[in-house]
């Protein structure tokens, strides 16, 4: 009778190790390579980060390959971001989880220096994240789908 409620115990520990690894990667903060939707080229690294209070951000980290340019401008932004570095600009604030998805806040293209609402929702154990800029409904938009950097 000792061993079987050891093994239970032992089964128990493994559970909760296991849930606790899956429940990590249960929220888009992290680091994000961006891949183009028109190429399916990869773009810049994003850092996501969660506020404290459940609120996610985002900043470009760089680019990648002929966008890795320190020295890039948000030369379509306007505001204050116009000829702002791209380098660890925010281009993604706002993001709240409401059930399996993040969304209510917006996201920048540096290439329009347009902004959109914003819908983001994790997909392949976490490991890729869905992101979906859109004006109005969410139908009216379009999707990247970003992978996570190791």
């Amino acid at each position: 009778m000792t061993g079987f409620i050891g093994q239970r115990r032992a089964i128990g520990a493994l559970l909760a190790i296991v849930s606790a690894s899956a429940f990590a990667q249960a929220t888009p903060a992290g680091t994000w390579q961006t891949i183009d939707d028109a190429s399916g080229q990869p773009k810049a690294i994003i850092e996501i980060t969660d506020n404290g209070s459940g609120e996610l951000s985002g900043k470009i980290v760089r680019g990648i390959g002929r966008l890795d340019q320190p020295d890039r401008r948000c030369t379509a932004c306007t505001g204050e971001r116009k000829d702002q570095l791209l380098r660890n600009m925010t281009i993604l604030s706002g993001m709240r989880r409401d059930g399996d998805s993040w969304q209510g806040g917006q996201i920048l293209d540096p290439e329009s220096g347009k902004l959109y609402k914003c819908k983001m929702t994790l997909e392949d154990g976490g490991q890729k994240l869905v992101v979906r800029g859109y004006i109005g409904v969410s139908l009216l938009g379009r999707s990247q789908t970003w992978v996570r950097e190791q």
